[in-house]
């Protein structure tokens, strides 16, 4: 009984070491995004319209508002953007093309319809300090940082994160 106890504690400290890893890991990725009042976030739809985070915020009614930035030359967020899609069905998306090319006919070609705003010269992203895609920020109905994740996010890690900032704020 003795070795078997040995075992499952062996195995409880590995896994304790692996999420420390993992969670260390992203709290460095994340060290200098923006922190409690979301920076403004303005600009132009893919359609023309004008659109802001305000707007998604009064439109979403006090739930949250999910915050992506990405880019058509990134494969990881081509990886997610089916994530983004099925979010935005029944979440509030707001989403910012970060120094891309051609984002209309990447996101006609992908089957992409999310709230785009393009970002050609990096400047709203540069404004949320954004160095890298993808970057998500799951934005309140207060309008202050929820949560914040540089890489590939699960649907369920974002839908997740959506939960909490709409029922624990």
């Amino acid at each position: 009984m003795g070795a078997v106890l040995k075992r499952w504690r062996k195995r409880a400290l590995e896994a304790l070491v692996i999420l420390a890893v993992i969670f260390g890991a992203q709290y460095w990725q994340t060290r200098g995004l923006p922190e409690g009042a979301a920076p403004v976030l303005a600009g132009t739809l893919l359609d023309g319209r004008p659109a802001s985070l305000d707007d998604a915020l009064k439109a979403a009614g006090g739930k949250p508002v999910l915050v992506a930035f990405w880019a058509t030359w990134c494969p990881v967020c081509k990886a997610e953007d089916g994530n983004i899609e099925s979010i935005a069905r029944d979440h509030a998306v707001l989403s910012v093309a970060m120094q891309s090319e051609d984002v209309v006919r990447h996101m006609r070609t992908r089957g992409l319809s999310f709230p785009t705003i393009d970002d050609p010269e990096g400047m709203i992203a540069s404004a949320w300090k954004v160095n890298g895609v993808p970057a998500h920020f799951v934005i309140d109905g207060a309008g202050k940082v929820r949560f914040r994740t540089i890489g590939y996010a699960t649907e369920w890690g974002l839908r997740a994160r959506l939960w909490w900032a709409e029922n624990f704020s």
